[in-house]
C-alpha cells in the first residue's frame, strides 16, 4: 500500500500541532485575561472553575478538528489508492486481451500455414503419384510398351511420365492391342469405351497398337492433362 513520504507527513503533522498549538496558545490567552478580569471583582475560585472549563472546551475542538483533519488526509490517500488499484486493473485486463489476440492470431497464422503445406503436397502427389525410378530412355521397354514410350515423348510428356502410363495400361490391358471386355466391350491398350472411339486417329484401330496409343494419350491428355494424373484418378476410383 503506497503511503505518503515523510516529508509531506512530517509536514502535515507540523502543520496540524501548529494550529493545534496555536489554539492552545489562544486559550491560554484567553484565561489570562479572564483571570485579570474577574480578579477585580469576583470570588477567585469560581473565576478558576469557569476558566479551567473554557480551556477544556477548547482544548477538546482542537483535539476535534485535528482528528478530522487526520480523517479527511487519510480519505485523500484511500482516494487515491483505490484509483490506482483501478488503473492498474484496467491496464492487467488491457495487456491480457491483447496477448489473447496475439496468440489467436498466431494459431490462425499456423493453420494457414498447414493448410498451404498440405494443399502443396496434396498436389505434388497429384502430379506425380509415381515415386519409382525413371527410365533413362525408351529403349529400356520391347514390343508395345517401347512403342506407347516413344509416343508419349512425341505427344510433348517427359519420360518421368511414362512409368505412370505404363501402369495405368498395365491395369487396363497388360499392352494387349487385342484385349477386350465382354461385359463392357472395351477395347484395345487404352480400353476404349466403345473401341470405334478409336476410328477417329485411324480405320486400324482394331490391329494397330500406335492407333490406339495415340488415341489413349489424346483421351488422357484432353481429361486429366498427364498419364500420371489419369493413373492417380484411377487409383482413387478405379478407373480413368
Amino acid at each position: 500500500m503506497p503511503c505518503p513520504c515523510p516529508r509531506r507527513r512530517d509536514h502535515f503533522v507540523s502543520r496540524l500541532w501548529s494550529r493545534f498549538g496555536a489554539r492552545t496558545a489562544a486559550v491560554a490567552l484567553l484565561s489570562v485575561g479572564v483571570a485579570g478580569g474577574f480578579y477585580l471583582g469576583e470570588d477567585r475560585e469560581t473565576q478558576q472553575q469557569g476558566l479551567t472549563a473554557q480551556a477544556g472546551v477548547a482544548v477538546e475542538q482542537a483535539e476535534f478538528d485535528y482528528q478530522r483533519e487526520r480523517q479527511a488526509a487519510h480519505q485523500v490517500e484511500s482516494a487515491k489508492q483505490r484509483a490506482a488499484e483501478y488503473q492498474a486493473k484496467l491496464r492487467a485486463e488491457a495487456a491480457a486481451k491483447e496477448a489473447a489476440k496475439r496468440a489467436r492470431e498466431a494459431e490462425a497464422a499456423a493453420a494457414s500455414r498447414k493448410k498451404a503445406r498440405e494443399e502443396a503436397e496434396r498436389k505434388a502427389a497429384e502430379s506425380k503419384p509415381y515415386d519409382g525410378p525413371i527410365p533413362a530412355s525408351c529403349a529400356e521397354f520391347s514390343g508395345n510398351r517401347k512403342v506407347g514410350c516413344a509416343l508419349t515423348l512425341d505427344a510433348g510428356f517427359k519420360i518421368d511420365q511414362f512409368p505412370c502410363l505404363n501402369k495405368l495400361w498395365d491395369k487396363e490391358s497388360g499392352w494387349n492391342h487385342k484385349a477386350e471386355n465382354p461385359s463392357s466391350g472395351a477395347y484395345g491398350i487404352p480400353q476404349a469405351l466403345p473401341g470405334s472411339k478409336m476410328g477417329s486417329v485411324a480405320d486400324d484401330w482394331r490391329t494397330n497398337p500406335a492407333t490406339q496409343i495415340k488415341w489413349g494419350l489424346g483421351y488422357i491428355e484432353g481429361r486429366y492433362g498427364t498419364p500420371c494424373k489419369a493413373w492417380a484418378h484411377s487409383q482413387d476410383v478405379g478407373w480413368y
